[in-house]
Order: C-alpha cells, then structure tokens, then sequence
C-alpha cells in the first residue's frame, strides 16, 4: 500500500479546488460538467462516432450515450449517417454549442486571467515553471 505524504494530498486538493473554481464558469449553468467535457472533446477531435467518444472520455458507450441523447434534446449536436459505414452515426456540434464552448472558454480564460492578476510577477513565473509538470501528470 502506498503511504500518501501530507503535503502531496494538500496539492492534489488545492490543484481540484482551482479546477472546479475554473469549471464554474460557463456559457449556460444548466449544461452539466459531464455534457460539456463531451462538447470539448467535440470541438477538439471533429465530427465522431459515439463509440469513439466513450473510449476518449473512458465511460461506458450506455453512458456517453445518454450524455448524447440531453445534448440532442438541448439543440446542442447532431447525429447524421456516417460517409464510410451506413451502420454508424457521427456526432456533431450545433452552432449554437460552437457559440457555448467559445463563451465558456472565454469566461474560464477572463477568471483565470483576473485571479493571476493578484500574484506577483515572481509568483506568475513560478506557476509557468511548473506547466511541464502539470501537463505531464494530466496526459498521465
């Protein structure tokens, strides 16, 4: 078993606190975490099938598509026949969605930018430093 140092632990919580302080902002209250992580993976991969998007978003294919099904009945994707396989459908992005993820992103960017504002020069740098870190315990 592995013992788990105090100070560890204090960093995985503050690192959950400004996460969540983060995800709050949000182009529209009622979209759930869950439902726009999905529309992000959107933006990011394109056109996809929900299988696909299970597997990314490592959730079971019942679940995505549930995530799937509020988001169709909110106006935010759509599904159409696959190109290649008649069998499958791709999943998309409404404009009204591109216009949600676009004023989430700029609403987490303006509240990320006005909390930085408060940190010294010394203390912004610092934070810059470790972005090699982050990056490399969030791809992990």
């Amino acid at each position: 078993m592995t013992t788990i140092d105090p100070d560890d632990n204090e960093l995985r919580m503050l690192i959950q606190k400004v996460a969540r302080r983060i995800r709050a902002n949000r182009g529209d209250a009622d979209v759930t975490d869950t439902q726009l992580a999905t529309m992000m993976r959107i933006t990011r991969e394109g056109p996809t099938t929900p299988g696909r998007l299970a597997d990314l978003e490592k959730v079971s294919p019942p679940s995505m598509n549930r995530t799937l099904n509020s988001l169709e009945d909110r106006g935010h994707i759509l599904r159409t026949p696959s190109p290649d396989d008649a069998r499958k459908v791709l999943v998309d992005l409404t404009p009204a969605a591109r216009d949600l993820i676009a004023e989430t992103k700029r609403l987490r960017a303006e509240w990320f930018s006005a909390h930085l504002d408060v940190l010294t020069e010394v203390e912004r740098a610092q934070l810059r430093d470790v972005r090699d870190i982050l990056r490399k315990l969030a791809d992990s």
